[in-house]
């Protein structure tokens, strides 16, 4: 049986991500979850910062309760999106997990002095890559408490 918050409703997770392998494998982890949750996907920052704004299209999206934020994407790069996000103070308290195939030291520093709430390598190994997915539901989905909206 999935658990669900307190106030009935499932996690609103936003996974900003253009590769379609790692989002289906993210899917398919995120599906099995022990918690009851809604995974919106948006392949760029222009579209992850569209979602969270509720602007083109997306005027009816739920606030996320946790990001799942690449660095390499196209249009607007996962940085980028990191910087406006904690600088936005009606979304700055939203946690974002930087999931990314990025093991630069300067992107670990950058993004959390831009006040990332985790920063993540992305394993190549594809039963490593649904372990790390999982460690993030069990950890960011079951044992911490996130922020009302």
């Amino acid at each position: 049986m999935k658990r669900i918050q307190p106030n009935g409703r499932p996690i609103e997770i936003l996974l900003v991500e253009d590769s379609a392998g790692d989002v289906r494998l993210t899917q398919e982890s995120l599906r099995e979850s022990k918690v009851r949750n809604n995974l919106n996907v948006v392949p760029d920052g222009i579209e992850a910062m569209a979602y969270l704004r509720g602007q083109n299209g997306y005027a009816d999206a739920l606030r996320p309760d946790l990001i799942l934020l690449d660095l390499n994407l196209p249009k607007k790069d996962g940085r980028e999106v990191l910087l406006e996000i904690k600088a936005d103070p009606d979304l700055k308290r939203i946690p974002v997990v930087i999931l990314t195939t990025s093991r630069a030291e300067e992107d670990i520093l950058r993004t959390y002095n831009l006040h990332a709430n985790c920063y993540i390598t992305k394993p190549v190994n594809l039963d490593q890559f649904i372990k790390v997915v999982r460690a993030i539901e069990d950890f960011w989905l079951t044992i911490v408490k996130l922020p009302p909206e």
